[in-house]
């Protein structure tokens, strides 16, 4: 069982830069590969996100690449997303998960339904 906390969301202007913790209990994080999520009002939850257990390899959906970096620090049991350059388009509640325990230490995660733990999301609002 892992429990998950976000923090850091908050409301501010567009270009501005956020950074999200996720930390996460228990002694086995660095088994799990992690990601971030985001889901706006009206719309599905989307990747947005993710890194693998070793830290070695992330992913992202195209319209944040070159704009948002996450990084894990096993050490601290924490995730972070790195978020610069923020467009009112990123608007929404962000949500850390965590998944494929003891999969591959190299292997990212994209899809929703290979995480199995998830936290209670943290409100980013960018305005214009």
């Amino acid at each position: 069982q892992v429990q998950l906390v976000e923090s850091g969301g908050e409301l501010v202007q567009a270009g501005g830069s956020l950074r999200l913790s996720c930390a996460a209990s228990g002694r086995t994080f660095s088994s799990y590969a992690m990601g971030w999520f985001r889901q706006a009002p009206g719309k599905e939850r989307e990747f947005v996100a993710a890194v693998s257990r070793s830290g070695s390899n992330t992913d992202y959906t195209d319209s944040v690449k070159g704009r948002f970096t996450i990084s894990r620090d096993n050490a601290k049991n924490t995730v972070y997303l790195q978020m610069n350059s923020l467009k009112p388009e990123d608007t929404a509640v962000y949500y850390c998960a965590a998944g494929g325990r003891y999969g591959r230490v190299d292997l990212v995660r994209t899809r929703l339904y290979e995480y199995d733990y998830w936290g209670q999301g943290t409100q980013v609002t960018v305005s214009s």
